[in-house]
């Protein structure tokens, strides 16, 4: 049944709002980075660590943002020490995000030696213009100089994020930054197409009319993706995610060097999420940060987490929603897992939406399991919909 065990948490997520600018396309919560917030945001997390920790043995670990890289050394070292204290080290898989403009040899040694084990890196483009265009600090040469840096540093688990369907990508340069990306050799790709969402300065343009959405180009671009990935030695396992095998290994459903972490949250476990907008789902209950560093400062200052809301959706809905979420992997729901995770059979509960996704091409259902098809999981947004109701 869901979460009702009483074992620590496995998976820790800790948001970094800061970065040094804030790019055209992001809506998730960050602010430009301010030396005397930072420092006191450094506190406010290591005292909700502190609260947490009890409840927490993990196994992967996550920093995302924003910018975590932006730390300097010592606020680094502050949370990094205090994390070894409370014995949170040591997670199996520790991944921390960074942005090629701010990766030092020193930063990358220091997270190492702590027991960081996996970079996700930011490229998002490796044409100028187009970095130019998302408003990334950061330049080509960077990206090939700091993985240079990571690779020194020992790091032999490395993410690299592309975005395509960006206003002014030919598919020519969607190729090439495929082709250069792809010959770093990192261990994992993410690829995302660019999404206009409200309040930012990339869907004030589209609305200005400064640009179109093409969709059949990015639909091109996204099968551009899935066959250069193969052809790279990728696998994809999710939408969006793709990663090499061990080498030698049996071909199996989810990839060696997958994001264990991210694979968590995509069945249904349960995480803690630390830092000023961050989402934790403890045994069922789903809790919010504010998304406001300043008031997120304050509660922990008092002395208590900086919860905002708090919700525990009914049994039967949670399941529909981790329903929802797995079907993101490639390999879908085996249908004993499934009952497993959530104590609800897919097969019973939810057989007229997955005869609804075969019906349209987008699903395929054996006796062992439930998956969506390649045009299934391209619109994978709209299969979701019908187990979120």
């Amino acid at each position: 049944m869901l979460e009702l065990s009483v074992e620590p948490v496995a998976s820790l997520y800790v948001h970094v709002p800061f970065c040094a600018h804030k790019c055209s396309y992001c809506a998730f919560y960050s602010e430009a980075s301010n030396g005397e917030l930072i420092n006191r945001y450094v506190q406010a997390l290591l005292r909700e660590l502190e609260l947490v920790a009890s409840d927490l043995r993990p196994r992967t670990i996550f920093f995302g943002g924003g910018t975590p890289s932006l730390l300097n050394l010592r606020q680094w070292e502050q949370i990094l020490s205090t994390m070894q204290r409370l014995n949170l080290t040591g997670a199996g898989e520790w991944t921390v995000e960074c942005n090629p403009a701010t990766v030092s040899p020193d930063k990358a040694r220091l997270l190492r030696d702590f027991g960081v084990n996996r970079i996700s890196m930011g490229v998002q483009s490796l044409n100028e213009d187009l970095l130019d265009r998302l408003g990334r600090i950061h330049s080509r040469d960077m990206v090939f100089k700091s993985f240079d840096i990571l690779r020194s540093a020992g790091f032999d688990n490395i993410n690299l994020d592309l975005m395509f369907a960006i206003p002014g990508q030919t598919m020519a340069v969607w190729r090439e930054t495929l082709a250069e990306a792809m010959a770093l050799g990192s261990e994992h790709l993410s690829s995302y197409e660019v999404i206009y969402e409200e309040d930012t300065p990339l869907y004030a343009q589209l609305k200005a009319g400064e640009f179109d959405v093409d969709e059949e180009l990015a639909c091109a671009m996204y099968e551009e993706l899935i066959t250069q990935a193969a052809r790279g030695g990728y696998d994809q396992y999710e939408i969006a995610n793709f990663a090499r095998h061990a080498p030698n290994s049996m071909i199996v459903d989810i990839p060696f060097r997958a994001c264990q972490h991210n694979v968590n949250y995509w069945r249904g476990g349960s995480f803690y999420g630390l830092g000023p907008s961050a989402t934790s789902y403890v045994r069922g209950v789903r809790t919010k940060n504010w998304s406001n560093t300043q008031i997120y400062c304050d509660q922990l200052e008092q002395g208590r987490r900086a919860i905002e809301s708090k919700e525990q959706l009914p049994p039967r809905a949670r399941a529909g929603e981790i329903a929802a979420f797995g079907l993101r992997m490639n390999v879908g729901w085996p249908f004993d897992q499934f009952q497993q995770v959530t104590g609800w059979d897919l097969r019973r509960e939810w057989s007229a939406e997955m005869n609804q996704l075969v019906a349209r091409g987008w699903g395929r259902s054996d006796q062992s399991r439930f998956h969506l098809t390649p045009d299934g999981l391209r619109f994978a947004d709209s299969a979701a919909e019908l187990f979120l109701r």
